[in-house]
Protein backbone atom coordinates (compact mmCIF):
# COMPACT_ATOMS: atom_id res chain seq x y z
CA UNK A 1 0.00 0.00 0.00
CA UNK A 2 1.39 3.26 -0.65
CA UNK A 3 0.66 6.01 1.73
CA UNK A 4 2.09 9.65 0.25
CA UNK A 5 5.67 8.61 -0.66
CA UNK A 6 5.52 6.11 1.83
CA UNK A 7 5.36 1.83 0.84
CA UNK A 8 3.33 -0.07 3.57
CA UNK A 9 3.94 -3.74 3.95
CA UNK A 10 1.54 -5.21 5.73
CA UNK A 11 1.78 -9.00 7.31
CA UNK A 12 -1.11 -10.90 8.70
CA UNK A 13 -0.28 -14.09 10.58
CA UNK A 14 -1.67 -16.49 12.41
CA UNK A 15 0.82 -18.75 14.36
CA UNK A 16 0.93 -22.60 15.20
CA UNK A 17 -0.40 -23.30 18.93
CA UNK A 18 1.14 -24.22 21.52
CA UNK A 19 0.56 -27.88 21.02
CA UNK A 20 2.51 -28.37 17.90
CA UNK A 21 5.84 -29.59 17.60
CA UNK A 22 8.52 -26.81 17.77
CA UNK A 23 9.94 -27.91 14.54
CA UNK A 24 6.66 -26.77 13.00
CA UNK A 25 7.23 -23.62 15.07
CA UNK A 26 10.66 -22.67 13.94
CA UNK A 27 9.50 -23.04 10.23
CA UNK A 28 6.78 -20.60 10.34
CA UNK A 29 9.26 -18.47 12.55
CA UNK A 30 11.84 -18.54 10.00
CA UNK A 31 9.53 -18.36 7.09
CA UNK A 32 7.92 -15.30 8.31
CA UNK A 33 11.18 -13.54 9.51
CA UNK A 34 12.58 -14.04 5.66
CA UNK A 35 9.69 -12.53 4.12
CA UNK A 36 9.97 -9.69 6.71
CA UNK A 37 13.24 -9.08 6.39
CA UNK A 38 13.00 -8.58 2.58
CA UNK A 39 11.46 -5.27 2.73
CA UNK A 40 13.86 -2.61 2.10
CA UNK A 41 14.65 -0.57 5.13
CA UNK A 42 12.73 2.85 3.92
CA UNK A 43 9.82 1.01 3.46
CA UNK A 44 7.47 0.67 6.63
CA UNK A 45 6.80 -2.31 8.20
CA UNK A 46 3.14 -3.51 10.22
CA UNK A 47 3.52 -6.82 11.55
CA UNK A 48 -0.21 -7.58 13.05
CA UNK A 49 -1.84 -11.33 14.18
CA UNK A 50 -1.89 -14.37 16.20
CA UNK A 51 1.37 -14.84 17.29
CA UNK A 52 -0.14 -17.70 19.91
CA UNK A 53 2.33 -16.91 22.57
CA UNK A 54 2.46 -14.81 25.52
CA UNK A 55 5.53 -12.58 26.17
CA UNK A 56 4.25 -11.95 29.39
CA UNK A 57 4.86 -8.48 31.68
CA UNK A 58 8.40 -8.33 32.47
CA UNK A 59 11.05 -7.16 29.74
CA UNK A 60 13.85 -9.03 31.28
CA UNK A 61 16.49 -9.94 28.42
CA UNK A 62 14.03 -8.05 25.70
CA UNK A 63 14.44 -4.23 27.11
CA UNK A 64 14.98 -3.39 23.57
CA UNK A 65 12.23 -5.09 22.21
CA UNK A 66 9.05 -5.43 24.91
CA UNK A 67 8.47 -2.24 26.39
CA UNK A 68 7.74 -4.08 29.79
CA UNK A 69 3.46 -3.39 29.18
CA UNK A 70 2.41 -6.78 28.75
CA UNK A 71 -0.08 -9.64 30.49
CA UNK A 72 1.09 -12.62 32.60
CA UNK A 73 4.07 -14.47 32.13
CA UNK A 74 6.24 -15.51 28.69
CA UNK A 75 6.56 -19.07 27.81
CA UNK A 76 8.84 -20.49 25.22
CA UNK A 77 6.38 -19.44 22.25
CA UNK A 78 6.69 -15.62 23.90
CA UNK A 79 10.59 -15.88 24.01
CA UNK A 80 10.39 -16.88 20.08
CA UNK A 81 7.86 -13.86 19.34
CA UNK A 82 10.45 -11.40 21.38
CA UNK A 83 13.14 -13.19 19.20
CA UNK A 84 11.75 -12.75 15.96
CA UNK A 85 10.73 -8.87 17.13
CA UNK A 86 14.42 -8.17 18.51
CA UNK A 87 15.64 -9.64 15.14
CA UNK A 88 13.49 -7.10 12.87
CA UNK A 89 14.44 -4.27 15.54
CA UNK A 90 10.16 -4.46 16.18
CA UNK A 91 9.08 -3.35 19.56
CA UNK A 92 5.69 -4.29 21.70
CA UNK A 93 6.16 -1.44 23.76
CA UNK A 94 2.50 0.48 23.90
CA UNK A 95 1.03 0.26 27.08
CA UNK A 96 -2.45 -0.94 27.32
CA UNK A 97 -5.77 -1.56 30.26
CA UNK A 98 -6.10 -5.09 30.77
CA UNK A 99 -9.30 -4.98 28.56
CA UNK A 100 -7.34 -4.09 25.88
CA UNK A 101 -4.26 -6.32 26.37
CA UNK A 102 -5.80 -9.66 27.17
CA UNK A 103 -6.95 -11.46 23.68
CA UNK A 104 -7.40 -14.90 24.71
CA UNK A 105 -9.69 -16.02 27.72
CA UNK A 106 -10.62 -20.02 27.96
CA UNK A 107 -11.71 -20.13 31.77
CA UNK A 108 -9.20 -18.83 34.65
CA UNK A 109 -7.02 -18.45 31.80
CA UNK A 110 -5.94 -15.12 30.45
CA UNK A 111 -3.43 -14.38 27.90
CA UNK A 112 -2.33 -11.99 25.22
CA UNK A 113 -1.16 -13.82 22.14
CA UNK A 114 -2.41 -11.57 19.42
CA UNK A 115 0.21 -8.33 18.43
CA UNK A 116 0.69 -5.41 16.25
CA UNK A 117 4.76 -4.72 15.83
CA UNK A 118 6.15 -2.10 13.85
CA UNK A 119 10.01 -1.44 13.41
CA UNK A 120 11.13 1.00 16.06
CA UNK A 121 11.95 3.61 13.68
CA UNK A 122 8.38 3.80 12.34
CA UNK A 123 7.09 4.35 15.80
CA UNK A 124 6.30 7.95 16.92
CA UNK A 125 8.13 9.17 19.90
CA UNK A 126 4.47 10.82 20.93
CA UNK A 127 1.29 12.34 19.31
CA UNK A 128 2.47 15.40 18.31
CA UNK A 129 5.44 14.16 16.58
CA UNK A 130 4.71 14.21 12.86
CA UNK A 131 7.83 14.89 11.11
CA UNK A 132 8.53 11.75 9.36
CA UNK A 133 6.28 9.97 7.41
CA UNK A 134 8.33 7.26 9.24
CA UNK A 135 7.36 8.45 12.16
CA UNK A 136 3.14 7.25 11.50
CA UNK A 137 2.53 4.94 14.63
CA UNK A 138 1.49 5.50 17.48
CA UNK A 139 -0.95 4.72 20.59
CA UNK A 140 -4.01 6.69 20.59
Amino acid sequence: MVLGDCLLNVFTVYAPHSGKADEEKESFANKVFYLVSCVLQNEMVVFAGDMNGPVGSSNVGYDGTHGGFGYGSRNADGSRILEFADGLNCNTSFTKQEAKLVTYVAGLVKSTVDYIMVRQEDKAKDAMDHSKWRKLVKDV
